[in-house]
């Protein structure tokens, strides 16, 4: 498993190779995003465990650039920041991190998240394309449909809807789908879930009520 570390302070730098190379894991590391961008052109990592203060690019701006581009768009991505508020969660959540971490942090932490991450991706169901009513989701290429239109999604709204789909004809508490899809420490209110369902409904058009509410309990996709 290789992993790639873009860290601008040396000694977190060091210390997050030294545990992770104790582990077992493949590291290579970057100071900045310039050579980090080079070094994916050349070996596309397993995960990547970036910092949201970068010198010369800001984290969340790698993020989203991550995310565009169609061959690291589903590489997992560990933010790690001195940031801890909600908000600075939510964003990087909402952009498309896996996981969160704040500093300071213990050594045993990044390992457990790191092995979760990869656990989580490894076990990902191997179908990819899933369909229901109208709706065609093809994993592999990336694509929504709904009647035969395209549906553009964030990030979230695609994983949302895939974890859905994946669970077609349950059930799922507001809880389940956050730890799901935000992970689990995400802090904020399960209304984010409610708000991600309403617009994802909306671009789904006239499939949005395949997306059913379960009173008292949550959502499901299908009856």
């Amino acid at each position: 498993m290789l992993i790639y570390i873009v860290e601008d302070d040396t000694d977190i730098r060091e210390l997050e190779t030294y545990a992770l190379k104790n582990s077992g894991y493949d590291v290579q590391c970057f100071a900045e995003s310039k050579s980090f961008f080079k070094a994916c052109t050349a070996e596309i990592p397993n995960l990547v465990i970036l910092d949201v203060m970068l010198p010369d690019f800001d984290g969340l701006s790698v993020l989203e650039k991550l995310r565009q581009n169609a061959v690291t768009k589903s590489v997992p991505v560990i933010l790690v920041t001195a940031k801890g508020s909600e908000m600075d969660k939510v964003k990087g959540f909402d952009m498309g991190a896996d996981d969160y971490i704040t500093k300071p942090f213990s050594v045993l932490e990044l390992i457990s998240r790191v092995r979760a991450i990869l656990r989580r991706c490894s076990s990902v169901n191997k179908t990819s394309v899933i369909t229901l009513g109208g709706i065609v989701f093809d994993d592999s290429k990336h694509i929504v449909t709904s009647d035969g239109e395209t549906c553009t999604l964030t990030f979230k709204e695609y994983e949302l809807l895939k974890y859905l789909l994946k669970n077609k004809g349950m059930a799922l508490t507001r809880e389940n789908i956050i730890l799901n899809v935000w992970g689990y420490d995400f802090e904020g209110e399960s209304r984010t879930v409610d708000m991600h369902i309403t617009t994802l409904r909306q671009k789904l058009g006239s499939c949005g009520n395949l997306i059913k509410t379960v009173r008292n309990v949550g959502y499901k996709a299908g009856e």
